[in-house]
C-alpha cells in the first residue's frame, strides 16, 4: 500500500504481522517491531551492493517526513553515493559539534583542568551563570555580535552588575576558549581580540572609584588604632558581665593581650598590606620570627607563580605577632588567624562584621573596605620615597605596571622638582647676560 498518514494509522492500530511495502517509492517499506513501526529503505551503491538505510521510528516521525528521508537518499544513490555513509558522517559531525559547546566542555575538560585551582569550581559556576543563553551553542561560532548583544542585554537588566564583573565573567570565558583552542577543539579562540565596550563613567562613579582606591589620612590612622583598643574592651566589658551573671567558667579577657583575633588580624594586614585571602591562609610553617620575614605563596598568582616569596616584617609586626603567637601557645605549625569556632581556615567574609564595628568604632566613613588596609600600605611606602619595583615586590603584583598604575601618581614630584632646577638654571644665565648698551660700551673701551 502507499504509506500514507492515515494508512499508518490503522496499522499502528493493527500491527501487521510482515513487512509493508510502499507502493510508490523502490524500497521504502515499514517494518513491525517490538519497540513499534520502524521506516526503512532498501537501496542499491553504484557497485551493485544491497544495502539497507534505517530511516527512523513511527510516532517521532511522520509518514512524510519518512517519505522525504527516503526520497533524499534515493536522489544520493542516484548521484552515485551511499546516503548511510553521508548519514554516518552528519552523526559524527552532530556528535562532534555537540562536544564543541560550551556545555559539554565546562563539564569535561574544564571541569577537570579547574578542579586542581583554588576557584575553579567558582570559575565554572560563573561561565555557567552568566553565559547560560550560549551553553549549547559551539564554542566555536561565537562571534563579536554575540558578545555585544551579550553585554547588552547584561547592562538592560535591574540592576544592571558592576563592569568589572562583566569584565571578570568575560575573561573566565576567553580563557576557557583559548583552553579549547590549544588542545584543538576548536580551530581558534573566535573571540580573541574582542573587548568589552567600557560605558561612561559618571562623576558619582568616578568619586566611588578614587574612594576605593585610597589611604588613610593621620587622624585615621590614629582613630583606627584607637577603634581597635574600644573594640577590645567592649569585648572585655561584655565577658565580664557574662562571667558575672552565671557563666563563670568563660575565660577571663582581662589577662591576654587580644581578645580574640581581630585586632591582631587587622594589624598584620596594617603592616604587611597582604591581602585578606594571604591572611586567612598564613600558616605558623610561613612566619619567622627571629629572622622577621614571611615567606610564603601567594594565593592569587599562585596558579601561574607557585614558588614562595619572602616578606621582610617590621619591627611593629613581629611585636603584634610575637604576642599573638605567645598567647596561641607558641604553636610550631597550623593557621596563624583559624576560626575560633571551627579551628579551620575561616571563610572569606570572616572579617566583615568585625570591621564594620572598628570603622564604626572609629567614626570612619560607611565606605570604607577592609582593603583599605592594603592600599595605605603601599600608598605610605611610595610617599615616603619608597622605589616603585620594591613596592612592587612587598605587594606582590606579578607585574611593575599595576603598582605604577595605582600608584606611581603619589610619588614625591622629582619631575617638577628637575624642571624647577631648569627654569631656575635658565633665569641665572639670563641675569648674567650682558644688555646690548653694556656690548657698546664694553667696544668703545668704557667698560672694563
Amino acid at each position: 500500500m502507499k504509506l500514507t498518514t492515515r494508512a499508518l494509522e490503522r496499522l499502528a492500530k493493527h500491527s501487521p504481522a510482515s513487512d509493508v511495502w510502499d507502493t510508490d517509492l523502490a524500497g521504502f517499506h515499514l517494518r513491525p517491531g517490538k519497540r513499534g513501526l520502524t521506516f526503512r529503505l532498501y537501496y542499491r551503491t553504484k557497485t551493485g551492493q544491497r544495502r539497507l538505510l534505517t530511516l527512523g521510528r513511527y510516532g517521532p516521525l511522520t509518514a512524510a517526513q519518512a517519505r522525504t528521508r527516503a526520497t533524499e537518499a534515493l536522489a544520493i544513490v542516484a548521484q552515485g553515493g551511499d546516503p548511510r555513509a553521508v548519514l554516518e558522517e552528519a552523526k559524527a559531525e552532530a556528535v562532534h559539534q555537540q562536544q564543541q559547546t560550551l556545555r559539554a566542555y565546562l563539564a569535561g575538560p574544564y571541569a577537570a583542568y579547574q578542579r586542581r585551582k583554588k576557584r575553579g569550581k567558582a570559575t565554572i559556576q560563573s561561565i555557567e551563570n552568566h553565559f547560560a543563553e550560549w551553553l549549547d551553542e559551539p564554542m566555536g561560532s561565537l562571534t563579536q555580535a554575540d558578545v555585544e548583544r551579550w553585554q547588552a542585554s547584561k547592562e538592560a537588566e535591574l540592576p544592571p552588575p558592576a563592569f568589572t564583573t562583566l569584565t571578570r565573567a568575560y575573561g573566565a570565558l576567553g580563557t576557557l576558549l583559548t583552553h579549547a583552542a590549544e588542545r584543538k577543539v576548536i580551530p581558534a579562540n573566535p573571540l580573541t581580540g574582542v573587548k568589552l565596550q567600557k560605558p561612561a563613567t559618571s562623576e558619582e562613579e568616578m568619586a566611588e572609584q578614587a574612594s576605593k582606591r585610597r589611604y588613610l589620612e593621620g587622624h585615621e590612622v590614629a582613630a583606627l588604632f584607637a577603634a581597635l583598643d574600644a573594640y577590645q574592651e567592649e569585648k572585655r566589658e561584655q565577658r565580664r558581665q557574662s562571667r558575672a551573671h552565671g557563666k563563670a567558667y568563660l575565660p577571663d579577657l582581662d589577662s591576654v593581650a587580644f581578645v580574640d583575633h581581630v585586632k591582631p588580624w587587622v594589624l598584620t594586614m596594617y603592616y604587611t598590606g597582604f591581602r585578606p585571602g594571604d591572611l586567612f591562609g598564613l600558616r605558623w610553617e610561613h612566619v619567622n620570627l627571629t629572622f622577621r620575614t614571611i615567606r610564603k605563596v601567594i594565593e592569587k598568582t599562585a596558579h601561574h607563580r607557585g614558588e614562595p616569596m619572602t616578606f621582610p616584617l617590621s619591627t611593629a609586626a613581629v611585636d603584634v605577632l610575637k604576642a599573638w603567637h605567645q598567647q596561641q601557645g607558641e604553636p610550631a605549625n597550623g593557621l596563624v588567624f583559624p576560626s575560633p569556632k571551627t579551628g579551620k581556615r575561616m571563610s572569606g567574609t570572616a572579617m566583615q562584621k568585625p570591621w564594620a564595628r572598628i570603622r564604626q568604632l572609629a567614626s570612619l566613613p560607611g565606605g570604607l573596605l577592609l582593603y583599605t588596609l592594603r592600599h595605605n600600605f603601599a600608598s605610605q611606602l611610595v610617599m615616603a620615597g619608597t622605589d616603585l619595583l620594591a613596592v612592587a615586590r612587598l605587594m606582590a603584583h606579578s607585574d611593575i605596571q599595576t603598582t605604577i598604575q595605582h600608584y606611581a601618581h603619589l610619588r614625591p614630584d622629582h619631575t617638577r622638582d628637575a624642571v624647577e632646577a631648569f627654569a631656575q638654571q635658565t633665569f641665572r644665565q639670563d641675569m648674567e647676560k650682558p644688555d646690548a648698551s653694556d656690548e657698546e660700551s664694553e667696544s668703545l673701551g668704557l667698560v672694563r
